[in-house]
This record gives C-alpha cells, sequence and structure tokens, in this order.
C-alpha cells in the first residue's frame, strides 16, 4: 500500500506584485518533484473563509489543484494567478460571513480562526505557505499558534517586512520607478516644471531612496522624516537653476508628512481588515504648496508643477530578472523548511545569502529607513558614506 502524498497549501495575500507567480512555481515544482500534492487558495485567507467544509460542496472557486504544467507557463507573467485579497479571518465582518457559518458568526466583527482550522483539516492540508506582508505574516502566525504548520515567503513593494534584506516586488518597483520617472523628464524639461511623483511607501522610504540614489531625481520625502516645505522648495528651485533643462525632480512617499502634521494623507474609504485607510495624495498637496512658494525663490515668477502618482503602474506587468530569480530561490527555500518538518518560519536574504527566521521575532516591528545613517535632512536626499559590506540595495539590510 502506497503511503498518501502529503500536501501543501498555498496563497498570496495583501496588494499584487510581479514575482508572486515566480515563487508559486517555486514551491509547486519542487513540491511535485518531492512527492507533496499542492492545493493553491483562491483570494489569500479570503479563500480559506469561503470554503465550505461540506464533502458536496462545489470549492472549485475558492481553491485549486496546481501542478508544475500549470505553474510553469503561468510563472511568466505578473500578479498572482491564484488573485488576493485584504481579507483578515482574526477580525472578519459580518458582511464577509459565508452563507454556509452565518448561524455561527453572527457578531458585527467575528474571529473566525475556529472555522478556519476546521477548513484546513477538510482540505487535509499538512503544511501552509503563505506569500505576503507583514500583515499577511502576522495571521499565519496566529494559525502556527494554533497548531498549523506555516512556513512563509515575505512579499511587499515597499520592501518594509522586517528579518530580510528582500521582499517579493520591490525590485521591479524600483526598476519601473525609475523608467517611467526618466520618461516624465521630457515633458518637465520641455515646460521647464518641478516634476513631483508620488511613489509608494507607506511606513519605509525605500521606494523614494533607492530612485533617487540612481540619479532618478534631485530629492526625496519620506515617512521617517517630516519635511519642512520650504526647504522643499529652496532645494528644487536651485535644481532646478542649476540644470541646463531648467527642470528638477522629486519623489514623495506616500506616507510622508509635512513638518508639524499628525497623519498621512488618504484617498477616503473605510479601512481595511487590517486597519489601514488606502493612502494618496500627498504628492498633489506638495505640489500645490511648491507652485504657491516658487516665486519666492525664482526671482518673483512662478514655476508651475507636473504631478504624477505612480501607483499601480509600477505594480502591474511582468517581473524583472531578480523579482523572477529571487522568488524561485524562495519557494525552493520554503521547500527546504517543510522536508525538514519546520514550522513558523519566514524564508530570508540577508547579506546576500539565503536564509529563514521565526516569524514571531517579526511581528510588532518596521523595517524602516535609517535616517541618520542613511538620509541627509538638510539635503533630502540618500547620504552614504562608506559602500563596502553594505546590503546589495544598501539600505535595506535588518539583520
Amino acid at each position: 500500500m502506497s503511503t498518501p502524498k502529503k500536501t501543501i497549501g498555498i496563497l498570496t495575500g495583501g496588494g499584487d506584485c510581479p514575482g508572486l507567480n515566480p515563487a508559486l512555481r517555486g514551491v509547486v515544482v519542487r513540491a511535485e518533484r518531492e512527492g507533496y500534492r499542492v492545493i493553491g487558495i483562491r483570494r489569500g485567507w479570503g479563500g480559506l473563509v469561503e470554503v465550505n467544509p461540506d464533502k458536496n460542496a462545489d470549492n472549485s472557486d475558492s481553491i485549486r489543484e496546481l501542478t508544475g504544467d500549470f505553474v510553469n507557463r503561468a510563472a511568466r507573467t505578473g500578479g498572482t494567478f491564484l488573485h488576493t485579497s485584504r481579507t483578515r479571518p482574526s477580525t472578519l465582518p459580518k458582511s464577509a460571513v459565508p452563507d454556509y457559518a452565518k448561524d455561527q458568526y453572527t457578531d458585527d466583527v467575528n474571529d473566525f480562526t475556529p472555522q478556519i482550522l476546521k477548513n484546513l483539516e477538510f482540505l487535509g492540508i499538512d503544511t501552509l505557505v503563505p506569500i505576503g506582508g507583514d500583515d499577511t505574516l502576522s495571521y499565519a502566525w496566529r494559525l502556527h499558534q494554533e497548531g498549523v504548520k506555516v512556513v512563509a515567503i515575505p512579499k511587499t513593494m515597499d520592501n518594509d517586512v522586517p528579518g530580510t534584506d528582500y521582499c517579493i516586488g520591490f525590485s521591479t518597483c524600483i526598476s519601473r520607478t525609475i523608467e517611467l520617472t526618466n520618461r516624465l523628464r521630457t515633458s518637465a524639461g520641455s515646460h521647464e516644471r518641478f516634476l513631483v511623483i508620488e511613489v509608494f511607501g507607506r511606513y519605509a522610504g525605500f521606494t523614494a531612496m533607492l530612485p533617487c540614489l540612481a540619479g532618478a531625481a534631485n530629492r526625496c520625502l519620506i515617512p521617517e522624516y517630516d519635511f519642512d516645505i520650504e526647504r522643499v522648495c529652496e532645494l528644487m528651485s536651485e535644481d532646478r537653476r542649476r540644470n541646463p533643462s531648467k527642470y528638477s525632480v522629486l519623489l514623495v512617499s506616500e506616507g510622508a508628512r509635512f513638518k508639524g502634521e499628525n497623519e498621512m494623507h488618504f484617498l477616503g474609504g473605510e479601512a481595511d481588515m487590517f486597519g489601514h485607510k488606502k493612502l494618496g495624495g500627498i504628492g498633489d498637496k506638495v505640489s500645490a504648496a511648491l507652485t504657491e512658494l516658487s516665486p519666492k525663490y525664482n526671482n518673483g515668477k512662478k514655476i508651475n508643477v507636473i504631478n504624477q502618482r505612480l501607483g499601480y503602474m509600477v505594480r502591474c506587468g511582468d517581473p524583472d530578472a531578480i523579482d523572477s530569480i529571487v522568488p524561485m530561490a524562495y519557494g525552493n527555500h520554503a521547500m527546504d523548511l517543510i522536508l525538514q518538518g519546520k514550522s513558523g518560519y519566514m524564508v530570508n536574504v540577508c547579506n546576500g545569502r539565503y536564509g529563514h527566521v521565526e516569524i514571531d521575532s517579526l511581528l510588532g516591528r518596521k523595517k524602516t529607513v535609517d535616517v541618520e545613517r542613511y538620509y541627509n535632512k538638510d539635503r533630502l536626499r540618500p547620504h552614504y558614506n562608506v559602500f563596502q559590506d553594505q546590503p546589495m540595495f544598501v539600505m535595506t539590510g535588518d539583520l
């Protein structure tokens, strides 16, 4: 009698980004070779919520079995073929409770975890591989505490998951930001304007710092340091005067704040299940302020602004080389840990080498730019002295 195959469940949570499909491929191809069965859970934790543990139920919209032939084709593309959501089962609104469980979960906000455990047992999942940021990982740790075997993979465009130098999606985000900023230069130069570009970065400014380091912008504003708009305008005007084409470029993290302000700028709407409202609008406010202040630093003449929010332009489309290679390695290392019987870990990169850390060591903290070490608070741009022994992305080390 043959031994039944063990089953791995895999999902992608939070925002989409290039590199998720290569990570899924890394797990599935290796798992298949090692004799495992892999179930893909659609829409992140939302798929586990929606699974109906009735043997006669049709769960084809929530799960699908994954094979090497399928993921080999899908891995060439961006986004996530499993789809995603920002669902948090431990704080599930009554409106999100599926029909089969409405009689049991009747509060306005419900901890759906007991049902999630039943659903995992129903699916026969031995180990769960969630791919996501700190929100996704926080619930993964909850399941680990409940006895579920969990091995996680870090993903976030902002690169702000602690415990690793690199998160899936970051390289493509930086590459696209540099590319799109350089394209927008032609319009800024043609009209002799300020160019203000709002980029990702809720709590961490890596997505503004690295393109600025690469020469895509003159200055950058980051969440870790509240800026003085007068100083911003003074520096931007100085940069514009020195440029033969009479323009200057500013990158603004979506989480950046004016000096004296206590809150970030939101697009409005309700918070998601993790308590996050959608950010956006700081670039608009900075642009308006620069236009108003510019005569003071330009001999009484107003300088107009080209204002652009990159948004989904940097998270759509195919992954770059790094976001094709690193996710594959992450998926394979996750399988290394599964084969070793380990649980409660996140795979990582530290100083150019793959490894892993315990998820609980990451909870309750953020990975952010070390302002004193890397950000020139007067010049509003990256500050660095020595490159030897720095991580590949210079300021993104965490261990």
